[in-house]
């Protein structure tokens, strides 16, 4: 069985437990909750001490989140999540990048107050953050997604969540066709109910 190492906490390793259930291979692969801040065996799986990643059958590791979507829409059988066309598959491409950036820049600015005292904390570098997740949001609400779940938009319903939890800025403001579009994913794809 290949094990999923992840968090539910982290965007990213959401997001590879949500497709895995989206592709139902939730019977294939074992979610095993990990904290790379404290696992010693899982920083020697993965240079980078990240999660999520996978451990295959043979022992390999298989990592980032992207790298692993791909592995599940082949495992899956191919052009599932990563559309097989070649203007569908750089777009849904493309938001899992956009997405997967607003999420890494949230990510910074939580770490930021996490890691640092009040008085060491960089609110240049919070202020610079939050423009990429600002624009971000901007571009997606003019380019609402459509279309089958893919991992561009497996990708943003993450990033939305980590935003929703983490984010001191409210992002709904301002974005109502992107904040109807993440209530339409929640209430209408069942892999997201993890």
């Amino acid at each position: 069985m290949l094990k999923l190492r992840y968090s539910p906490g982290s965007p990213y390793g959401r997001k590879a437990a949500i497709a895995a259930k989206h592709l139902n291979l939730d019977q294939r692969i074992a979610l095993v909750d990990s904290d790379a801040d404290a696992d010693d065996r899982l920083r020697k799986l993965n240079p980078l001490k990240k999660i999520p990643l996978l451990v295959l059958e043979d022992d390999t590791v298989i990592f980032d989140s992207p790298v692993i979507l791909e592995y599940f829409d082949l495992l899956a059988g191919g052009g599932k999540i990563i559309p097989s066309e070649t203007k569908a598959r750089f777009t849904s491409l493309t938001l899992q990048a956009l997405a997967d950036g607003i999420t890494d820049a949230a990510v910074l600015i939580a770490y930021e107050g996490r890691w640092h005292e009040p008085d060491c904390m960089s609110a240049k570098w919070m202020e610079h953050q939050q423009l990429k997740v600002d624009e971000g949001l901007a571009q997606v609400e003019k380019h609402i997604p459509t279309g089958p779940v893919c991992v561009g938009q497996i990708s943003l319903v993450c990033a939305l969540d980590f935003l929703e939890k983490r984010n001191p800025k409210p992002w709904r403001e301002g974005h109502p066709k992107l904040a109807a579009w993440y209530q339409n994913f929640v209430t209408s794809v069942p892999a997201y109910q993890l």
